[in-house]
């Protein structure tokens, strides 16, 4: 009998795209630095970072990385449908 049941590691550990939005702007030369993740410069200072997150593991040591830099975290969630295909860096 085959369960819908998943553990947690199932449900939470899962790649996923997420967007990272930090106050600043960071040139295409940190795209390495955050693991590949798509730069997208937003008017207003902002700068959004979207792109998969393999699991909560690397999403904690994605926001690592912006705190080292010293960078304002504004906000962090799943990405939204239509992101997936955002251009490596704008």
């Amino acid at each position: 009998m085959k369960s819908d049941k998943q553990t947690y590691d199932e449900r939470h550990n899962q790649p996923q795209r997420y967007e990272i939005r930090i106050k600043g702007h960071l040139d295409d030369r940190w795209a390495d630095w955050f693991e590949g993740l798509a730069i997208t410069l937003e008017e207003g200072g902002y700068t959004l970072l979207t792109g998969p997150v393999t699991d909560q593991a690397a999403l904690h040591r994605l926001l690592r990385k912006a705190r080292d830099l010293g960078m304002v975290l504004v906000s962090v969630g799943p990405a939204r449908p239509g992101q997936a295909d955002a251009p490596d860096v704008e």
